[in-house]
């Protein structure tokens, strides 16, 4: 029988604040989150670019964020590095329906192929919706306690909802922010083509709840207002004077017109606008323009965690405020780094959660802990000369196994894990110092940190292996008989990491002061198509582009000309769809030239992001 929501609703609220108690006590033992830059942006898109000390004394601090990661994290980070009441204005969109598909459609040369999700977002999806709207409100009670946190005390939050559950988040909100915090129920409305032979009403709006946090609440009145047409004025008998008093009411008659009632008639995006980005859930500019402008100042920062296609950073961006923007979809990063560039944004940090471990595994009947699904791993994988891996017994961590033959230690990583420098470390000394030592150490990781290729390269340690767990092994794992017919085929392959190569980088005096540094693209090599989330008939597809026209995969690159050896600094970029130059929207460029102040030495560093959202980057000495 399915769980009755009134009955749960309690109980939801309980478990909501015991969780958002323990995050806030552990963030005042200063057992913080970091958020890892991945990037330092600085948009100047596909153009032949003269370079001087454009980034100068850059306070890296006091730049607008876009982050990768799960936003319980992503909020706990920034609680931890104050950012507690600093906040203005936060506008949400989180997915209300627990039928969406999150697939993502990618088009490559006279091709298209459908992703499925990446498997952190598969656990994320798997937890919001495992019992339905229970689990969704789970999930959403302890956010929306931290983004309380989170608000400045004139800020105000935005939740955008439609009829699956939004009377059931606005008893949430009342509980978290206090009913007479609530302000508006907002109804947008837009229109839809009819639905042939249909038997109800047509569902053509959706509800925004408007929470204040505190009485004296940021809302610009004069900003937002609606002019009023013509005949409206004529017939009230002040057309051509609109500051005169209405008759008997004592209500100006504003040169702006009149503050937005809260029903917003906003057409939805449509293919053809010039705003659209094939983002499924894509709300339009002219919406979040509306409440930016209503209840955010200049000097205001705006937040949204669940960005999806970047419309919060894009307007925020826009309207000169700072903007907060997370996503645990790489899509909706990648979307949305895409779209800043190409609206050429101040620089931003393109960052992720450092320590993202959110050790849950809960998408699987089989298996309940993160030990157990490790364990499992290791007995299916196999050496290049068919030898079996073999789990530790009681005593020892349940994500580590060993090759006996080989004297091979194995290393499992969690998949609620980016893995990288750290784990690799840590695997090395495993390997050096567990039970005597061992020959060698396989580190098996499911998501990878976006330097991992350069962690590997530095670290220049020929007994570590680094190998990618195919992300379909979580479904092909639900069911028992899944698990047997994977024991008993042994077709299991885990496979190195993709990697790019660039051709030698050709410098060339300009002038006593400047010289030209031309750099092109070689080669991508991506993994194997098994361990890409992709449905069978695509493997294939993907299989033919990899071996005719790698380049093609990749989704955007950057160039830092003078890579300090801690921020990736994107002076340039250059992505797919962007088609200025060369006017083909299924490559990118693969080659540009620097103008660049002289220098003796420099070290070039080269970062691609392939259309499944894996990064590789290239570090050479010039």
């Amino acid at each position: 029988m399915p769980l009755s929501l009134i009955e749960e609703l309690p109980k939801i609220v309980k478990e909501g604040k015991v969780e958002a108690e323990k995050i806030l006590e552990k963030i005042e033992k200063g057992n913080a989150l970091r958020l890892q830059t991945n990037e330092l942006v600085i948009p100047n898109k596909d153009e032949v670019s003269i370079f001087g000390n454009i980034i100068g004394n850059m306070d890296l601090e006091a730049q607008n964020r876009l982050i990768y990661g799960d936003n319980l994290l992503v909020m706990q980070a920034l609680l931890a590095n104050g950012y507690r009441g600093k906040i203005d204005l936060i506008y949400i969109d989180p997915p209300f329906d627990s039928k969406a598909d999150y697939k993502t459609k990618i088009k490559l040369p006279n091709k298209q192929i459908t992703q499925k999700p990446t498997v952190i977002e598969q656990f994320a999806y798997a937890d919001t919706w495992k019992y339905g709207t229970v689990s969704y409100l789970k999930m959403m009670y302890p956010r929306l306690v931290l983004m309380r946190e989170l608000l400045s005390e004139r800020g105000s939050i935005y939740v955008h909802i439609d009829w699956h559950v939004g009377h059931y988040v606005k008893i949430l909100l009342d509980n978290i922010f206090g009913k007479e915090n609530f302000v508006n129920e907002i109804v947008w409305c837009y229109t839809r083509p009819a639905v042939p032979n249909q038997k109800n009403f047509s569902r053509v709006h959706d509800i925004i709840l408007f929470y204040k946090k505190e009485k004296d609440v940021i809302f610009n009145a004069d900003d937002i207002r609606i002019p009023y047409a013509e005949s409206s004025l004529a017939r009230a008998g002040y057309a051509g004077n609109a500051s005169k008093m209405t008759g008997g009411q004592g209500v100006q008659l504003k040169e702006n017109g009149k503050i937005p009632e809260d029903w917003w008639n906003i057409p939805v995006l449509k293919g053809n606008s010039k705003e659209y980005l094939n983002y499924a859930t894509q709300k339009p500019e002219k919406l979040l323009e509306r409440i930016i402008k209503a209840s955010s100042n200049e000097d205001s920062i705006v937040a949204d965690f669940f960005v999806g296609s970047g419309t919060t950073a894009a307007v925020a961006e826009k309207l000169g405020r700072r903007w907060i923007v997370s996503d645990i979809g790489k899509p909706a990063c990648l979307i949305t780094r895409k779209r800043l560039i190409d609206n050429n944004a101040k620089p931003f940090l393109y960052q992720s959660v450092g320590d993202y471990q959110k050790e849950m595994f809960s998408s699987s009947k089989l298996f309940r802990r993160i030990g157990d699904l490790a364990q499992v791993v290791i007995s299916l994988f196999v050496d290049d000369e068919g030898r079996g891996a073999i789990p530790f017994g009681k005593g020892h961590p349940k994500n580590l196994g060993y090759i006996k033959e080989s004297k091979t230690l194995i290393y499992v990583d969690s998949p609620n894990k980016l893995t990288g420098r750290a784990t690799l470390k840590k695997a090395i000394e495993l390997r050096d110092n567990l039970l005597g030592g061992w020959d060698k150490v396989i580190v098996l990781g499911w998501n990878f940190a976006y330097d991992i290729s350069a962690a590997i390269k530095e670290l220049d340690d020929k007994n570590l292996e680094v190998l990618v767990i195919p992300p379909d092994l979580i479904d092909r794992l639900k069911t028992k008989s899944g698990y047997k017919e994977l024991v008993n085929s042994g077709k299991i392959r885990f496979s190195s990491l993709q990697y790019l190569t660039i051709k030698p980088v050709e410098r060339r005096e300009i002038d006593e002061s400047m010289e030209e540094l031309t750099i092109k693209l070689d080669n991508y090599v991506l993994l194997s198509p098994d361990n890409v989330p992709l449905e069978e008939k695509d493997k294939k597809v993907l299989q033919e582009i990899m071996k005719n026209d790698p380049l093609a995969l990749i989704e955007y690159w950057a160039i830092d000309p003078d890579f300090d050896g801690e921020t990736f600094r994107s002076v340039w970029q250059d992505y797919r769809e962007n088609t200025a130059n060369d006017n083909d929207e299924f490559h990118v460029i693969n080659e540009t030239k620097l103008i660049l102040p002289k220098k003796d030495k420099r070290v070039v560093m080269v970062k691609a992001v392939d259309v499944f959202g894996f990064e590789s980057i290239v570090k050479v000495e010039v």
